[in-house]
């Protein structure tokens, strides 16, 4: 059997409409392990027809612990973890390519990618959007997820660099479904930091949204992306004060 040098995984969960252009964005990867939570669409179908090693797992616990499985059967000496919304541009392919092939002991054991992303029809150019760098490639067995609900981090042991090139992400089609991933993502976010024992409220959610406003728009110029860089300043900022408001409310009910 010839060296798998490169594993893609992915967790997914109904993303029939997504998950081939995503598969077939990273065609040149030795390997694709996708475990999915239990689509009732054709998404299995599809990642298997790509050539992808489909894993079911539909006990969700996070995404960090689905990554996390299937990080757990890939083989190959790197990793590459995906969602099934992003894509690997040519740009960044190449310098994918470029540097597994030139990877040594000693170097870099992870590294991360500048993704970019559209909210409603429109790539986002600045703003809390761009750029956005997430740590997504890195040497197996130096690196496990996080198990955090929303927005799982990557723990890697070793140095870190940058790879050229942007991940696309295609997220957020309409402004209904945005609006309906901020509500799961706020209530999500709420319930872990008020675990860890942060506090929220309705002051602290008015000062937290407002700030969050300002930064995205004005110091970090979401100006510039014109009218829907507007959108998605007061998206930031709502998602931010319903977060802190949750906590708030959360922390009144732990108290009772």
């Amino acid at each position: 059997m010839p060296d798998i040098t490169l594993s893609v995984i992915l967790a997914t969960q109904n993303d029939a409409h997504q998950v081939q252009a995503c598969l077939d964005s990273v065609a040149f990867a030795d390997e694709w392990i996708v475990v999915d939570a239990g689509s009732s669409d054709a998404t299995c179908e599809i990642a298997a027809a790509c050539g992808a090693k489909v894993i079911m797992a539909q006990d969700w616990t996070g995404v960090g612990a689905q990554r996390n499985r299937a990080l757990d059967h890939a083989r190959g000496a790197w990793v590459l973890s995906l969602d099934a919304g992003e894509r690997v541009s040519e740009p960044l392919a190449r310098s994918i390519r470029a540097t597994l092939e030139g990877a040594r002991e000693g170097g870099p054991e992870a590294f991360q990618l500048s993704r970019i992303s559209r909210f409603c029809g429109q790539w986002i150019h600045h703003g809390d959007w761009y750029p956005d760098f997430v740590l997504r490639l890195f040497r197996r067995g130096t690196a496990r997820f996080a198990d955090d609900p929303v927005h799982e981090r990557l723990v890697v042991d070793g140095p870190v660099a940058l790879l050229e090139g942007d991940l696309l992400h295609d997220t957020m089609p309409n402004l209904e479904e945005a609006l309906d991933k901020m509500n799961r993502y706020s209530s999500d976010r709420a319930r872990d930091l008020v675990q860890r024992g942060r506090r929220g409220g309705l002051r602290i959610a008015l000062g937290h949204g407002l700030w969050a406003l300002l930064r995205c728009y004005l110091l970090r110029r979401g100006f510039l992306d014109g009218r829907m860089g507007l959108v998605l300043a007061l998206y930031v900022a709502q998602g931010t004060y319903y977060r802190y408001l949750k906590m708030g409310l959360l922390s009144d009910d732990t108290a009772k």
